[in-house]
């Protein structure tokens, strides 16, 4: 329980309460939440079960993991069915013992690795944020008009020192948690931080749908407005739940090498599938009918959480401004709780590469990984406050980060994981995974194969042809 909710909070992030209801709220609210819903069936599901069987098998870092499963393609290739290939893994292939080499797929676990740590850098800077207004929202340094909330962020984004600090100080409290291991760090975390999120999101839930006008706000995200889909909104939310799963950064890769064997893949990505979900909708029934009751507009964009909201809380709560600092306060605090579970899930994959395959302590393997994120974060940090200069591509820093990532990095490691599982893994090997050893009856076997080799890098394809706007 404790590593499926730690993989459940590797997918719940700032993702799930900031980035999926600014785009509900662009694109047309309940309609474009039950497009997300379809893909995270049609997509999210079968790439989570893709990864989990490449990390279950091998039980080691990303890159070993890709390595091991390109092994069985090898295999089966020169043995000629995959009962040859389980023989070939114990003999020589051309005079060259098949675990004494690696392949190319091994890239793919490299890729997947040198995404996460890009992506920990800059996330940290907005995690940073979330620490900051929490503190901020403690001490009551929030209170004020509109043009005030304005202001505070905007002195407070550029200044030189403040968002560095706030942002390595992330990094550190995820690196506390790296440090004490997979049971005594990372689940023991997870078991809190999951739970702690769920109770603080129904708590706000209840407290925002109660306000005058709230039930506009509902509407909005539980009544689908189809007049405004088009091609465009699809393909969003085809990238939305994409991303919303971690798919292609090697986490899930990471966490599934900590599952025991009689796990059931299918069915804990299932249960993570319909949690992450679970989560945005919440999300979204805290902001949506907030914003309503105060007349805000929903697709205000990135700026909602940290412009937006902090008015629309007192705004909303103005009649007894006791419950709306204590409402300013759970809000901030969710963002940190969602942010750590997933940037611990990011400082994990880095960690156990170098702790495995350099064969360092683990506190040194972590050590490496903050420093070098630490890095990222500042300079990203910087790169959209002090020094607007610092830009690659005309882009700053942290938006090239995020462009690298999001719109090449991530799409590219879930594409080559659906080829190398669809289209040259053992298919013995691959059904073993999904049945545990047969254990399982794997009705549901071929569906997902056929899916992981026509219909996800199809899906994959279309999203890198939206992001660079030719469809």
């Amino acid at each position: 329980m404790g590593v499926i909710l730690a993989t459940a909070g590797s997918a719940v992030g700032l993702g799930n309460v900031w980035r999926f209801p600014y785009m509900a709220g662009q694109n047309g609210g309940a309609a474009f939440f039950l497009i997300y819903f379809a893909c995270i069936l049609l997509l999210g599901i079968p790439g989570m079960v893709s990864e989990f069987i490449v990390g279950r098998h091998a039980q080691a870092n990303a890159a070993r993991a890709y390595d091991k499963i390109g092994k069985t393609a090898r295999q089966q290739s020169v043995g000629g069915d995959s009962q040859s290939a389980t023989v070939n893994n114990q003999q020589s292939v051309g005079g060259v013992s098949p675990s004494a080499t690696t392949t190319r797929w091994r890239y793919v676990g490299y890729l997947g690795i040198l995404t996460s740590s890009i992506i920990l850098g800059f996330y940290a800077v907005v995690a940073g944020w979330c620490l900051q207004y929490l503190v901020a929202s403690l001490l009551g340094h929030l209170n004020g008009d509109a043009a005030y909330v304005l202001d505070y962020f905007q002195s407070f984004s550029s200044d030189p020192l403040k968002p560095c600090l706030w942002g390595v100080a992330f990094v550190l409290i995820t690196h506390l948690v790296i440090t004490r291991g997979v049971k005594g760090g990372i689940e023991r975390a997870s078991k809190v931080l999951m739970p702690l999120l769920l109770l603080l999101l129904v708590v706000l839930v209840v407290a925002v749908c109660v306000l005058p006008g709230a039930v506009s706000g509902i509407r909005f995200l539980l009544l689908p407005d189809f007049s405004r889909v088009s091609s465009s909104v699809l393909l969003e939310a085809l990238g939305q739940a994409f991303f919303s799963l971690s798919l292609g950064t090697a986490c899930l890769c990471t966490y599934a090498s900590y599952f025991s064997h009689d796990t059931n893949l299918l069915r804990s990505a299932t249960k993570i599938a319909l949690l992450d979900s679970l989560i945005a909708i919440l999300a979204g029934l805290v902001i949506f009918p907030a914003a309503f009751s105060v007349g805000v507009e929903p697709d205000s964009g990135p700026s909602l959480i940290f412009i937006t909201l902090p008015n629309v809380f007192q705004q909303a709560f103005a009649s007894v401004p006791a419950v709306g600092y204590v409402i300013a306060i759970m809000f901030y605090a969710l963002l940190v709780f969602a942010a750590l579970t997933s940037t611990i899930s990011m400082h994990e994959i880095g960690t156990a590469f170098f702790h495995e395959e350099k064969h360092l302590p683990r506190g040194e393997a972590a050590w490496i990984v903050t420093a070098g994120c630490s890095v990222l974060a500042v300079f990203c940090s910087l790169s959209v406050g002090a020094w607007p200069g610092l830009k690659v591509l005309g882009l700053s820093l942290m938006d090239f980060c995020d462009l690298i990532t999001a719109q090449i990095m991530l799409p590219a490691g879930a594409l080559f994981t659906s080829i190398l599982l669809g289209w040259f893994a053992s298919r013995q090997v691959l059904r073993d995974e999904f049945t545990n050893r047969g254990t399982l009856r794997g009705r549901l076997f071929t569906a997902w194969l056929f899916t992981v080799k026509f219909v996800v890098p199809v899906c994959i394809i279309l999203i890198f042809l939206h992001q660079f706007g030719v469809v």
